[in-house]
């Protein structure tokens, strides 16, 4: 029983963080305090009050408003780009495992090659396609994870292929996307579940990062790496400025890895406690 306490801890705790950005993003859509791109100039940097939660930044717009309808930005991102990152990487990841040979080969050299190529220097190469946008940091973040979710589902799929009910289901002539579907799948489910939630974690800096460089949304976009761009000009004046993103992001990221850790250890038989 002692190690139960903190893996739940780090499951509830996670999933608490998550929610309450969640909620926060929902609530957005309704109602904010003010309106996130209305500046006004003669509020311009001026302090946390009743009136101004968090202040306001050096346009007069008010920072809560604006890291509310960040949380939207940052949750759009985070679920499209998993979104591709699992729907390419997981097909990929169980046709590599159940074919072997050389379609493994390649599949698994393919990922390899991605690897190679950071999300940054993706976005780059998207932002010189399509220009710089929410969209082409989505591609980009997706791309960059479709390895991590060919390789987790690669490793499950042999693992389940090593059961005596899949030569059972081989010997009755089922066919390989049948065995894929019905029984590879539901047992690698819990471990694309996790990898899903760490990817997001790696999403949400990802995008961070790439908006900060101007590769992600452009203003007056409210998103959080946005609003870091703009405080580094007031860091010495206005330390709060860059405080209240980079807090946002910190526990975005925090929640989403002891979400994924306490997943982890619930979905994994041999991590529980007897």
């Amino acid at each position: 029983m002692t190690g139960a306490a903190p893996k739940n801890f780090s499951l509830w705790l996670g999933a608490g963080i998550v929610g309450a950005i969640v909620i926060i993003a929902a609530v957005s859509l309704l109602w904010t305090p003010h309106d996130p791109l209305h500046a006004v100039p003669a509020d311009r940097l001026q302090a946390p009050s009743s009136h101004y939660w968090l202040g306001t930044d050096r346009f007069g717009r008010d920072i809560a408003s604006r890291l509310m309808v960040g949380a939207q930005v940052t949750l759009f991102v985070g679920m499209i780009a998993v979104g591709i990152s699992a729907l390419l990487g997981i097909p990929l990841g169980v046709w590599a495992g159940m074919r072997r040979g050389w379609i493994d080969a390649v599949i698994m050299r393919g990922a390899d090659l991605v690897l190679a190529f950071p999300a940054l220097l993706l976005a780059i190469i998207a932002a010189a396609v399509f220009g710089p946008s929410t969209l082409s940091a989505m591609l980009a973040i997706g791309v960059a994870g479709v390895p991590g979710f060919a390789r987790v589902a690669r490793a499950g799929t042999l693992q389940v292929l090593t059961q005596d009910y899949i030569s059972a289901a081989r010997i009755s002539g089922v066919s390989a996307p049948v065995i894929a579907w019905r029984h590879v799948w539901p047992n690698i489910r819990g471990l694309a579940i996790v990898q899903a939630s760490v990817a997001f974690a790696l999403a949400i800096l990802a995008e961070a990062a790439l908006s900060f460089l101007g590769l992600g949304a452009s203003p007056p976009a409210p998103s959080w790496g946005l609003m870091l761009q703009a405080a580094q000009t007031q860091l010495a004046s206005s330390p709060l400025l860059a405080l209240w993103p980079g807090l946002a992001i910190a526990l975005a990221v925090l929640g989403f890895n002891m979400l994924g850790d306490g997943l982890r250890d619930q979905l994994d038989p041999r991590r529980r406690v007897r």
